[in-house]
């Protein structure tokens, strides 16, 4: 509701075209009971005029009709821009700190989103009009028989009882449907990028008949939800039906001279019926769409209502930065130890550090902690002699730029790729960060040279070439603190060599800290501090 609240207008929209489509449908029951009590020779008021002004307005109604639905399709698509917008920059804030798998943020991002189309672009105007439709209907109605828009007041309060009843389990149910969804998609992203791994140890049969389980469990929530929602259609319908006999019923005078004077009245308010429920079974199929979204936002609110990052803003970006960390220890919670304890080190402006020790003893923990996706336990850690968590962490990564073991490329030409470290750079910032990083070596051999399109995770290109994208990257963002985890741990000799060689160049006056295993990396640098279950060493 308070992202309705940000377009209201664009809600107001359908809601007073839905009126006007009400305002056509009485006049047009009324010309219809004129021309019907003409031809059953009741009365010889109707003729060829309302046959003719019944026909204009329906396609009068049928024109606003389109145009609501417009409306209110415009409105959900604006509304799941705007959220999935927010969602995706939280989830980049967030970063790796977020303990969420691929499969659950790109279902959040996409099926939970989704969810929330019908509740903005139905249900909002239904709901709405469910109240000003009907009311408009039955104060028309009194004045032609007060009696029929009493037992079409009475029977309409109980469409809203009857949703309220069988929706509580709908809501439910949706919930149990999303949660199985996520869990689905989550498992099934993550056992196709580990696909090879399954076929080399036989796991493959197993994770299949595991994945065909959880389908089975999907399919059966859905079914559970389709089965409430054709309940709750089937109390609507039978209301409508028992009014509509009523009425029917009650100005039998048409044809046995009893009741109401005017038959043109009496058709008419049974004519009324259709256009009463029609708001109503919109209601209907728009409150189950409701409690879907419902369900979906319970779990993205946690992620769009996050309190703003607190921290202090950068005024600039320093040209140089001095680093220091005491006695710094991180411990992630439920972790049975500290994946840093009492780390203690200090850095000159444009020295580079080099972290090594074996696998889980904290190399990748110090980058993180200086690109705020982790906040020490203990200690201090001081840039330029100021408390680095006294920064926002987004902050922090103002002042880093980062290339990891493997690069990602995205879909796109190279030029593309590189200008994700800063948009707004011109092709001539773009080019000498390419020439820096040595990815004109290759590039100038291409068909289209930065041009040419690559396709999604580096297709096109070897694993050395799509490091020097990254370290292009590195070059044009031109932060003050460089970091590298393991830039060349996947790469053969003679790549490496190539991409030491713009490593060197990127720490060249920089203060840099490269985590890494590989014996001719040391030698890019005097300092070596060794990470692991000893004392720690800095050793030269």
């Amino acid at each position: 509701m308070r992202q309705a609240r940000g377009q209201a207008w664009r809600v107001a929209l359908p809601i007073a075209l839905g009126v006007a489509v009400t305002l056509c449908q009485v006049a047009i029951a009324f010309l219809v009971a004129r021309i019907l009590t003409t031809l059953l020779g009741f009365s010889s008021g109707g003729g060829w005029g309302d046959l003719a002004g019944a026909g204009v307005l329906m396609w009068v109604s049928a024109g606003l009709s389109a145009a609501q639905e417009m409306a209110q399709q415009s409105a959900g698509e604006h509304a799941r821009a705007r959220i999935r917008a927010a969602l995706f920059a939280r989830l980049m804030e967030l970063g790796p700190a977020d303990p969420r798998g691929v499969g659950e943020k790109a279902t959040l991002l996409v099926d939970r989103v989704e969810a929330l189309d019908g509740f903005f672009a139905r249900w909002l105007p239904a709901m709405t009009l469910a109240v000003l439709s009907p009311a408009l209907i039955v104060l028309i109605v009194w004045r032609a028989d007060w009696v029929s828009a009493m037992v079409l007041t009475c029977l309409g309060l109980l469409v809203p009882v009857a949703m309220a009843v069988t929706g509580i389990g709908a809501a439910r149910e949706s919930r149990r449907q999303l949660d199985v969804l996520g869990r689905l998609a989550g498992r099934f992203v993550d056992r196709l990028r580990g696909l090879a791994t399954l076929v080399q140890f036989n796991r493959a049969e197993d994770e299949a008949r595991a994945l065909g389980e959880a389908a089975e469990e999907f399919r059966w929530r859905t079914m559970r939800v389709l089965r409430v929602a054709f309940l709750s259609s089937a109390m609507l319908e039978l209301l409508s039906a028992f009014t509509l006999g009523y009425l029917a019923w009650r100005h039998g005078a048409l044809l046995t001279g009893r009741g109401p004077a005017d038959p043109t009245l009496s058709l008419f308010c049974m004519l009324m019926v259709p256009a009463f429920f029609a708001p109503l079974r919109a209601f209907s199929a728009a409150y189950h769409e409701a409690m879907s979204a419902r369900g979906a936002a319970a779990d993205l609110a946690p992620l769009l209502e996050a309190p703003p990052e607190a921290g202090l803003l950068l005024e600039e970006v320093p040209r140089r930065v001095a680093l220091v960390f005491n006695e710094v220890e991180l411990r992630h919670p439920g972790a049975p130890a500290a994946a840093l304890s009492r780390l203690t080190f200090a850095m000159n402006p444009g020295e580079t550090l080099m972290l090594v020790g074996p696998s889980g003893a904290g190399k990748t923990s110090v980058l993180r902690l200086l690109m705020g996706f982790a906040r020490p336990t203990g200690g201090r850690i001081a840039i330029n002699g100021q408390d680095v968590t006294r920064l926002r962490p987004a902050e922090l990564r103002r002042l880093s730029s980062y290339v990891g073991q493997r690069a990602h490329i995205f879909g796109g030409t190279l030029r593309e790729n590189i200008a994700l470290a800063r948009p707004d750079a011109s092709d001539a910032e773009v080019l000498r960060a390419a020439e820096a990083a040595r990815v004109m070596a290759f590039a100038a051999d291409l068909p289209r040279g930065l041009d040419t399109p690559v396709g999604e995770g580096g297709h096109g290109i070897s694993g050395g070439q799509a490091q020097r994208v990254a370290l292009a990257r590195a070059f044009l963002r031109d932060a003050p603190l460089v970091l590298l985890d393991e830039p060349t741990a996947s790469l053969d000799p003679s790549t490496e060599a190539e991409v030491m060689e713009a490593i060197a160049r990127l720490c060249a006056g920089r203060t840099a800290l490269i985590a890494t295993h590989s014996a001719a990396l040391l030698g890019l640098s005097g300092r070596v501090l060794e990470l692991g279950e000893r004392k720690l060493a800095d050793v030269g």
